[in-house]
Order: C-alpha cells, then structure tokens, then sequence
C-alpha cells in the first residue's frame, strides 16, 4: 500500500490501483523504483512510517481517492472551481474523468466566475484614474505636477479639489443653459448675443485651463490621448476655438474676394459654423467625470453590447417583415400611405417601439391586424432585454459606489 499524508491526513493507495493511470502523479509514484524521483514527486518523505507527504488540500484529496478506487472524478457544487482545477492539476488528473453532467455544470462555473472577475476588474479600472500619485515620484517638476494631479482628479484630496469638481459640472450646465438660450428668438438680440458670447467664451476659457491642467499633470501624452474623457474634454472645447477660425476666414473672405464667391462662401461657412456650435452639446458628457450613474450606465451599454446588438437586429427584421406584410394588405386601398415598403418602414419603426404616431394607419381588416401583430410583437422585444439591462445597471451602480465609498 502507498501512504499517503496529505495536510494530515492519511491515506492508503493500493500501489496496482494507483498504477492504473501512469501518467499522474500517485500512478508515477507507485512505478518509479528511483527513489531520488519519488522524492521530487512529494513534498517530503517518512522512512519509519513510510508515508509520503503532500501540503496538499485534504478535503479535496478525497476526491482524487475516490476517483482512483471507482475511476470517476466526482465535482460538487460547493468547491471554488479555481482551487478544484489547480489540485486536480497537481495530482495530473484531467476533468475529462468526470461525469460529462457534472463537467458541463462545472465548465459553466468556471465561465461564471472568469466573467464575474472581469467585470470587476473592469470596474475598478472604471474608477481607477490614469495615473496616481507614486508616478510623480523622481520626475521633473514632480512635486508640482502631483499637485495639479491632486487638484484636478482627486476631489477627496482637498478642499479646493472638491470645488474645481463643483465648478466643473457648474460650467458644464451653464455652457448648455446658454447654448439653449442663444436658440430663443427673444435672446437673439444684440445685447443677449453679446452676454452669451461672453459666457461662451469665460466656459471654453475654464474647460481650457482644465484640459492643460490634466495635460500637465499627466504621467504619460499618449495615455493621454487615449483617455475617453480626455476625448470628451477635447470635443468640448474645439468648437469655440473653430468658430473663432471660422470668423476670421468669413471676416478674410469679405475682404478679399468677389460678391458673389463672397455670398457662397458665407453660406458654406455657416452651415459648417452651425454644427460646430451642435457639438457643444457634447459638453453634457463631461458630467460622467463626476457622475457614478452615467459611468455605469457607459459601463452597462459596453458589457451588454452583445444584448443591444441583437435587439437591434430584431427590430430590423421586424421592420422589414411587417413593412412588407402592410404593404402587401394595404397597397391596393385609394389613397394609402402604404405606397412602397420603404415607405412603410416608418410605420413599422413607430409601431414596434410602441410610440405609434397615428401619421400612418391602416385602412383594411386585414392591415389592423397586421398592425396588431406588429405592436404585440414589440412588447414582447422590448420587454425581453429590459430586466437584464436594468439588473446589471443596478449591480454595476451599486460595485461602482462601493468602491468610490471605499477609495
């Protein structure tokens, strides 16, 4: 018999049993006749007892006795599947011996918990800033860097840090309160044009200043640039800065070109001009800066974008499959709406989503029932992915705090 003391506890292998399967590490110490090789194979060895010790997990080792007296590797559902395969490893027993109902269960664990810690690590990479403050250590003008670093992305760090973060989300809204406003006939006059240009400029000066200031402090430019909200700042503060640009080629244009090339001109550039100021509605993005909710809503739509992807592929086959039922009902009926299918994808966008204008409506038995068809089938797609959204929207909210809470 082979005694085997692992983690205290002993055991007795018949050495023909354990010979069985040559290849693990029991069935290679009951072969080997070298007794220099069989004391690699232990952690150490008793020549009065004559047992062989492993620093081993013994509860599991109950399993791998098991599997060499009955020749199946048992799985429960209560070991940590991490620790099950680094022992079994160990011993050289593959989970190819196990029953193929307790392998699946198994391998399903396993894909759970792998997902379970990345999304976690994910999480806290979320939160994680890209630099800390061991970075500045050793680097020219360190100390002062740090301090911007602090300042600018460590609202717990300071007094003043907590009110450049408030100020932050206060330009922020302002920017977008005033950009609402410059839309309202009532402002468009000269004094409210000249109060919100002057806002306009005091926001894009302060988004400035915070841009370089991160710039300054940052530990690395690529990393930088890389960065989705360094991304977000960068949107924010270009639009002025390419109105400006603007101006002055329509200003250089009127100078020194010909009236009629000049009136081209003015209008190609303020058109371009009008979605430059369009993307300072991009400014909003900043708040998930500052903004747990947002961050794990971003966070939420990124694990889920498997989920969103065929939920979009659903509509798109629902539209294209009642458009072309409506209008294989209706085409005929004087007066129709229905005159051609990609007419008629709008009515099938609107009834599945369950907004349902009443721009467009059928006429003919056979259309409202197609109709109904149509609306119950987007209940029940769009009730499907909610559930899961909103689950996963709550667990990654609520990781996401507790981690804050914990910094």
């Amino acid at each position: 018999l082979l005694n085997i003391n692992v983690g205290g506890t002993l055991f007795r292998i018949a050495y023909k049993v354990a010979a069985r399967y040559p290849v693990t590490r029991l069935g290679k110490l009951a072969l080997y006749t070298d007794p220099m090789k069989k004391l690699q194979l232990c952690d150490d060895y008793s020549v009065q007892r004559n047992e062989y010790f492993f620093d081993r997990d013994p509860s599991i080792f109950h399993y791998i006795f098991h599997f060499y007296r009955s020749g199946v590797l048992w799985i429960m559902d209560e070991m940590c599947p991490s620790n099950f395969v680094e022992e079994i490893e160990y011993w050289g027993i593959h989970l190819k011996y196990s029953q193929r109902c307790c392998r699946i269960l198994f391998e399903e664990k396993q894909d759970e918990l792998s997902e379970y810690l990345k999304i976690q690590k994910e999480l806290e990479a979320e939160l994680e800033p890209l630099d800390s403050a061991q970075q500045f250590e050793g680097k020219f003008l360190g100390r002062f860097r740090k301090m911007i670093w602090n300042l600018i992305e460590n609202p717990y760090s300071s007094v003043a840090a907590k009110i450049i973060a408030v100020l932050s989300s206060f330009f922020v809204l302002i920017s977008i309160v005033g950009m609402t406003l410059s839309t309202v006939e009532e402002m468009k006059h000269k004094t409210w044009k000249m109060w919100m240009e002057q806002l306009e400029m005091i926001c894009a000066i302060f988004f400035t200043s915070e841009y370089l200031m991160r710039l300054v402090s940052s530990s690395s430019f690529k990393q930088f640039l890389r960065a989705a909200f360094n991304a977000v700042d960068l949107v924010a503060i270009l639009p002025f800065y390419v109105q400006i640009l603007f101006e002055n080629l329509d200003e250089a244009d009127t100078l020194y070109h010909e009236e009629l090339h000049k009136v081209e001109n003015v209008s190609k550039l303020g058109k371009v001009l009008k979605l430059v100021k369009l993307m300072r509605i991009f400014r909003i993005l900043k708040l998930a800066r500052h903004s747990t909710g947002l961050r794990a809503f971003g966070f939420t739509m990124r694990q889920c974008y498997q989920q969103v992807c065929c939920l979009l592929l659903f509509i798109a086959m629902g539209v294209f499959t009642f458009s072309a039922l409506m209008h294989s009902v209706e085409h005929d009926v004087p007066g129709t709406n229905f005159t051609s299918i990609p007419y008629t994808w709008w009515w099938a966008a609107v009834s599945l989503s369950t907004v349902g204008y009443g721009d467009t409506v059928p006429d003919t038995v056979l259309g409202r029932m197609v109709a109904f068809a149509c609306i119950s089938f987007g209940i029940i797609l769009n009730g499907m992915p909610i559930s899961i959204l909103y689950n996963k929207f709550s667990d990654y909210y609520a990781k996401l705090k507790a981690h804050e809470t914990s910094q």
